[in-house]
């Protein structure tokens, strides 16, 4: 997708009015792709939001109200908004969402076997099973692996055996952060995992037969009009784009359009409930609550939301000093970009001004 100039990113503004179409009847266009003719004025940043006063470095904030007729009022938007900015892992729930566009077009089955040809070379394979604490090398397809012996272990096995595609988007894989190490039996821990994800981009376009940057353009970015936004790279963390964009995203979020409902609201409940994990930037979590591709608040303490926010709260942030979030309670949808990586200021101001946005 040919990224457009910063002079025209208002055309994918969050919509004032107008109403978005039936489920699955094609590409959104107009103001039910959120695009409105001329967006409302939102409040003053240093009025509204006081807490941006904390960050000495670029950022850009949008803050939004899903209305109850369906249509957005903007609440506050500061700062570079139309600036392109990292997204890092707020790439997540982007991916997540193209994954679910594949699941209700029946191409991909979040029951299925999470490796990339699992499902084709299982059948007519002739792998031996290790003995008991070997690490066994998985075959290729149609030729017969010979067990590791026992106690070499000295490669690590990547076929994620029994967990499917569902523990992919949910951080419960059992997959290391950053490598094929499996590290849990799946479903049985929450460990955040980038590389889960990008075992999760793998099987995307295997099951299309898309590329997989190509298959995000076409199923999420697009029909929304984020012309800024890019997933050149990692599924992970490679997105970027602007603000305004990444709201417009967020109001997908919390009233969709691309999914049913039905798939939305069980991607934003908690999936495999009760997992403890770590989250990172925040230390243990008892539970660690993920939906599909994106956080669950629940009760976790500190968190980088609000002191306010509901436990219903989901979204993602990102090390890049990014965040994404909807509060489906209050009705509520904000955004963060920033120019410098999460560190002190984010973690000590960030809920701060999430209270600011829930009050407005």
């Amino acid at each position: 997708m040919t990224r457009t100039s910063p002079s025209l990113h208002r055309s994918s503004a969050l919509a004032e009015g107008g109403s978005a179409p039936a489920h699955g009847t094609g590409p959104l266009t107009g103001a039910a792709a959120g695009r409105p003719a001329a967006l409302p004025a939102a409040l003053p940043a240093a009025t509204a939001l006081p807490a941006l006063a904390a960050f000495d470095f670029p950022v850009a904030v949008m803050a939004s109200e899903l209305k109850t007729d369906g249509s957005t009022r903007v609440l506050a938007e500061a700062g570079e908004v139309d600036e392109i900015f990292p997204f890092a892992s707020v790439t997540k729930p982007i991916v997540a969402w193209s994954a679910l566009v594949a699941v209700e077009r029946g191409l991909l089955d979040l029951e299925a076997p999470a490796q990339p040809g699992e499902a084709r070379s299982m059948a007519g394979s002739c792998a031996v099973p290790a003995p008991a604490g070997s690490c066994a090398v998985p075959a290729p397809a149609g030729s017969c692996a010979v067990p590791a012996p026992a106690g070499s272990c000295a490669v690590p096995a990547p076929a994620l055996t029994g967990a499917t595609v569902r523990h992919l988007l949910a951080h419960a894989s059992g997959i290391a952060f950053d490598s094929d190490a499996v590290l849990a039996v799946p479903g049985t821990r929450r460990i955040y995992s980038n590389r889960g994800i990008e075992i999760l981009g793998e099987r995307l376009e295997e099951a299309t037969a898309t590329p997989l940057e190509r298959w995000i353009e076409t199923t999420v970015l697009e029909p929304l009009g984020m012309s800024s936004v890019l997933v050149p790279g990692s599924p992970a963390h490679s997105g970027e784009g602007s603000a305004r964009d990444l709201a417009v995203f967020a109001r997908e979020l919390a009233a969709p359009r691309l999914i049913s409902a039905d798939s939305a609201r069980e991607a934003t409940s908690v999936v495999f409930p009760g997992l403890d994990g770590i989250l990172p930037g925040y230390g243990r979590q008892a539970p660690n609550d993920f939906g599909l591709g994106v956080e669950v608040r629940g009760r976790k303490r500190p968190h980088w939301t609000g002191t306010t926010s509901s436990p219903a709260t989901f979204g993602h942030f990102g090390q890049s000093g990014s965040f994404i979030w909807v509060d489906p309670e209050a009705r509520r949808q904000a955004v963060f970009l920033g120019a410098r990586p999460f560190g002190r200021a984010h973690a000590a101001h960030w809920p701060e001004l999430s209270d600011q946005i829930l009050a407005l």
